[in-house]
């Protein structure tokens, strides 16, 4: 049996719940990241393909999360406005990747398991 056929390895998308209101997971983090990155809020999400509002959102969501905001931003205008990534928010950052990849290498037999037991993929072309 030829593996060109598998399908790709499996990969975490992890979610921390924090009761009804409050989580952190893949998007979140990356929005995370890319603000870090870009220095802006709207600039992260287009990147995302995700709106201005719900970066926003998701922005004000995380915010209200922690003790600490997790991203300071300055309103635009004639220098343009920007956001950056507070202590806090590089913590929670830092510490969701490393609880993440924990989690990948913790499990990584148990995926691999789970790889080997799904069906061969029909070739396209």
């Amino acid at each position: 049996m030829s593996h060109s056929n598998r399908p790709p390895p499996p990969t975490l998308r992890i979610r921390i719940v924090f009761g009804k209101d409050g989580m952190i997971g893949p998007g979140k983090a990356e929005l995370l990241e890319r603000i870090d990155r870009c220095g802006s809020i709207a600039a992260a999400g287009r990147e995302m393909n995700m709106s201005y509002k719900r970066a926003w959102e998701l922005i004000g969501t995380l915010n209200s999360m922690f003790h600490d905001p997790v991203v300071e931003s300055t309103r635009g205008g004639s220098g343009g406005g920007g956001a950056v990534l507070t202590d806090t928010g590089k913590q929670v950052l830092a510490l969701y990747r490393s609880f993440e990849a924990q989690c990948a290498t913790a499990g990584a037999q148990q995926l691999e398991s789970l790889h080997a037991l799904l069906k061969d993929r029909e070739v396209q072309g």
